[in-house]
């Protein structure tokens, strides 16, 4: 598929996707939302990548849903709008592959919650957050509600839906938003380094610690425990711990399948 608000380079296991509408400052519409579905799908099944950052062309990484778009929806067409973007979002969380928010200016509404998605958040320090749709008389419709309270909490998540106010860098990191914020001019470089370093790491390791993490966190901690649990012994039914283990006692870098 060719993609028309997307861009994509690949380099060294780690898939770069820049959104790329900078005219409307990257704001999700139906085409781009399909356009992402289907690139992260391609994605997961190309054993080439291992890592995947998202960024945004221009001042903005998705300065939220496409206004223009919604404003004449029906009832049906908004809750279709709504279903469609939770699905690709879900996708995103759900991959195996982790993914990294690299987030460079702003993020509002749907664009938060693309982040929200993704399994690591980078900011550069001009970034702006926020979930503002209450400002339109809306709610926020990708998920936006049940994953800002699970990441900051629920104080945290109902005063910044029910504000709508942008948070800064700084404070999206005290509120744990974002895991890192970084200069501007840092941004891809930092980004790029810890996707080097998941690289490096291994692969079915990654996907089982990602899997455990997303699935444990909605049941209770005994329940949780024993998807860990079930993941690790299956992981000695393969070469990958193997290899891990022995590389270290050699103490050479481990060579993965």
């Amino acid at each position: 598929m060719e993609y028309k608000n997307l861009l994509l380079s690949i380099q060294e296991g780690v898939a770069i996707i820049k959104m790329n509408r900078p005219e409307r400052l990257n704001a999700l519409n139906t085409e781009t939302i399909l356009e992402l579905e289907d690139l992260i799908e391609s994605l997961g099944k190309d054993d080439n990548v291992r890592v995947i950052i998202i960024t945004g062309e221009g001042k903005a990484f998705v300065a939220g849903a496409d206004i223009a778009e919604m404003r004449d929806m029906t009832p049906w067409q908004a809750r279709e709008f709504a279903k469609r973007g939770q699905r690709v979002l879900a996708k995103i969380e759900n991959l195996e592959k982790p993914v990294i928010a690299a987030i460079n200016g702003f993020a509002l509404g749907g664009g938060c919650e693309l982040a929200l998605a993704c399994d690591i958040r980078i900011a550069s320090q001009d970034a702006k957050l926020g979930q503002p749709e209450v400002g339109l008389g809306l709610i926020p419709g990708f998920a936006g509600t049940q994953r800002l309270s699970r990441l900051c909490g629920v104080g945290v998540a109902k005063e910044l839906i029910f504000s709508g106010d942008m948070v800064d860098a700084q404070e999206s990191l005290r509120i744990g938003l974002v895991n890192k914020v970084v200069p501007k001019d840092k941004l891809m470089e930092e980004a790029m380094a810890l996707a080097k370093k998941i690289v490096s790491k291994g692969p079915l390791a990654i996907k089982l610690a990602k899997t455990v993490i997303n699935r444990g966190i909605d049941t209770n901690f005994q329940t949780g425990s024993s998807y860990e649990t079930e993941a690790f012994g299956f992981l000695f039914s393969t070469e990958e711990p193997k290899e891990g283990m022995t590389a270290f006692l050699e103490k050479r870098p481990p060579k993965w399948g």
